[in-house]
């Protein structure tokens, strides 16, 4: 039977008192994120979005237990599918996921918690994927049902001990959320806690027959870019995925009822979504930290000194070529012709070096003949940024 649920079974939708933890892990996860921000050139930030994003996509993947390796991701994006059916899907996955952050990353998000933004994102990832990764299988009927891309589920599900709302009060529930979480409604540090308390509260509500765990990491960076937090710099995937143990924990936690009168006021567990927020912003600062540790000038100029050291003495780079790659690192792009003045080459020695780390990747550029950035291809991404993705 049908039953009209009140979405007050939701609440609390905020800790009731935000507490002096929560609020200085607010603070620091804004300070941190804006001085990480500050330490990179606009330009190179073009370069390293596409870098985070790829990661952010194979510690997403991870978390849904699918295990597709970096250079699988890399070719995938490079139209390069294995021919193992299993494997290519996978690497359409991982193409579905990073072209819908980077459409996160590039357009102007006006309302990350409407209703039309959060189908938005399971349709657009969900149109991308192959067929085959559009079934999913009851578990209770065994049934095998269609994922419809940006739809919401039309069966009842468990997720472990916790039941979603029924399928007809979906819409309300999701109303409830975007009044609750709207940034234009919230003062600067209830944004903070918000970014962690949305995430919760939208697996709570279990939109979708599948890829709710997916868009909820993708509806929280488009929050946290939308509040001014987050960038394409840094992402809370590779945090989650690390500590998937305690974030499913704490998840379950959350999804709890009141623990008697000292529990808050509403239906949930206060002190359970107090600590998820903990865990989430904390989660956040370690990532933004962790990356700041990779982007600092002066280290980051030396491991890729040294790698190119190692790469011109193997005769697998030609000399003159770290200078090039400098200029692109501190000062964002450069035009073709200064590299005979970067290098203290003739000309057409020196477009033969520019020539070769274009051709390598180290170096792109939009046209052929337009100026060149840095680029991060995933051969020396564990040199240039040591423990981004987990020894293999």
């Amino acid at each position: 039977m049908k039953i009209s649920e009140p979405v007050n079974l939701m609440e609390p939708m905020l800790p009731s008192l935000i507490s002096g933890e929560l609020q200085d892990l607010g603070i620091e996860l804004s300070e941190k994120a804006a001085h990480l921000a500050g330490m990179i050139h606009p330009v190179v930030q073009l370069s390293i979005g596409g870098l985070v994003r790829s990661m952010n996509c194979y510690y997403s993947n991870q978390i849904e237990g699918h295990d597709t390796h970096p250079r699988d991701i890399d070719r995938a994006l490079k139209g390069d599918f294995s021919t193992e059916p299993r494997k290519r899907d996978l690497q359409l996955e991982a193409k579905a996921h990073i072209l819908l952050q980077e459409k996160i990353d590039t357009l102007e998000i006006e309302q990350p918690v409407s209703t039309g933004y959060i189908k938005w994102l399971h349709r657009e990832f969900c149109e991308n994927l192959p067929d085959n990764l559009l079934w999913v299988e009851n578990s209770d009927t065994k049934e095998k049902i269609r994922v419809e891309p940006g739809e919401f589920r039309k069966t009842m599900v468990s997720v472990g001990r916790h039941i979603p709302p029924q399928v007809q009060n979906i819409p309300a529930f999701l109303n409830r959320f975007e009044d609750a979480y709207n940034p234009a409604k919230l003062g600067r540090m209830e944004r903070f806690i918000a970014a962690a308390a949305s995430h919760h509260r939208l697996l709570w509500i279990h939109p979708f027959i599948d890829g709710n765990g997916r868009v909820a990491r993708l509806f929280s960076h488009s929050y946290l870019k939308a509040i001014g937090i987050g960038s394409s710099l840094w992402s809370a995937s590779r945090g989650l995925a690390r500590n998937s143990g305690e974030y499913k924990d704490l998840l379950n936690a959350a999804d709890a009822s009141r623990q008697g009168d000292l529990d808050g006021r509403g239906s949930l567990s206060q002190k359970g979504l107090e600590e998820f927020c903990k865990f989430f912003l904390t989660i956040c600062i370690d990532q933004v930290t962790f990356m700041e540790s990779l982007m600092k000038p002066g280290e980051l100029t030396r491991r890729i000194e040294i790698f190119t050291e190692e790469e011109v003495r193997a005769k697998r780079l030609l000399k003159g070529s770290f200078p090039l790659i400098r200029e692109a690192l501190l000062m964002g792009e450069f035009e073709r012709g200064k590299a005979a003045t970067l290098t203290g080459y003739k000309e057409r020695q020196a477009r033969n070096v520019l020539k070769e780390l274009v051709e390598k990747g180290l170096l792109i550029s939009k046209t052929e003949k337009g100026s060149v950035r840095l680029g991060f291809p995933v051969n020396v991404v564990e040199r240039w940024f040591p423990n981004l993705y987990p020894a293999s």
